[in-house]
């Protein structure tokens, strides 16, 4: 765990002094202060588009962080020649891994705690701006503890990209590796549709590919709750636990699979 941790904080530290992350927190945030100005040509319907939003650039710029971090974890370090130096240290590849995929989850986590206290600010600003008297944030309509429900499920969500997005980048270049991510996000957002995909397909061959797909790609709607907490439906703690659980149950094996591919890699 001392050498994993290592590798991790040094993914850490390369992140924060590259500028990608800064541009794209920067660009999210000021998406997420133009909602306010959205939400004032709408009669009523303010903190709903402020929370829709919000949560969008959140998920939508985490999204971005995640992949084009993600796909250069292990391929950087291959073309930089630095992975023979790490590989000689006393490392092994399953470490390796670990620490590389908990440096950037690190990394997430720090860039979406910045867009939500960026989201609520905006949501508290509207809030007091319209109500000035002194109340209690927890009284307040526009800052709804709510919303962390759904930033919880987008984190463990982006964490479960990030894991695709470094299992593509143990074996494949950075351009292959975000196409593969991009393209398993895309059938990963429509794969409850494909339970079904036999009775709009008359092909049994396509109709059998579709269930494999179905049962391989993990399902990143189940991960998806924004419109709920946006119009006051109920998550429950059951639900968070249960996509909590599929979530990390995927991240592992992915994780697995990354390393063993990596194990089996000759850099000699």
């Amino acid at each position: 765990m001392r050498a994993a941790s290592v590798v991790a904080v040094n993914v850490f530290r390369e992140s924060v002094r590259d500028r990608v992350p800064y541009n794209l927190v920067i660009f999210a945030i000021l998406l997420i202060a133009s909602s306010l100005l959205l939400g004032q040509l709408t009669a009523g319907q303010d903190v709903k588009i402020i929370k829709d939003l919000g949560l969008a650039a959140t998920s939508l710029f985490g999204l971005f962080i995640a992949i084009f971090i993600g796909i250069g974890l292990v391929s950087k370090e291959v073309e930089r020649r630095s992975i023979y130096a790490l590989l000689a240290k006393p490392i092994s590849r399953a470490q390796f891994i670990a620490g590389k995929y908990a440096g950037l989850v690190l990394t997430l986590a720090v860039n979406i705690a910045v867009m939500s206290l960026a989201l609520y600010a905006v949501l508290g600003y509207m809030t007091w701006s319209e109500a000035p008297a002194i109340r209690a944030a927890w009284e307040a309509p526009g800052v709804d503890p709510a919303l962390l429900k759904a930033i919880l499920l987008i984190f463990v969500q982006l964490m479960l990209v990030t894991a695709i997005a470094l299992f593509f980048s143990t074996f494949s270049s950075p351009l292959l590796s975000a196409s593969f991510t991009l393209g398993l996000y895309v059938v990963g957002q429509f794969n409850a549709d494909l339970r079904n995909f036999e009775a709009v397909v008359s092909s049994k061959p396509v109709a059998w590919l579709a269930r494999l797909i179905y049962h391989v790609v993990p399902d990143l709607s189940a991960f998806d709750v924004k419109m709920q907490v946006v119009h006051g439906l109920p998550v429950s703690a059951g639900y968070l636990a249960m996509a909590c659980a599929y979530g990390l149950l995927y991240i592992a094996a992915i994780l697995l699979v990354s390393t063993f591919v990596f194990s089996r890699r000759d850099f000699k």
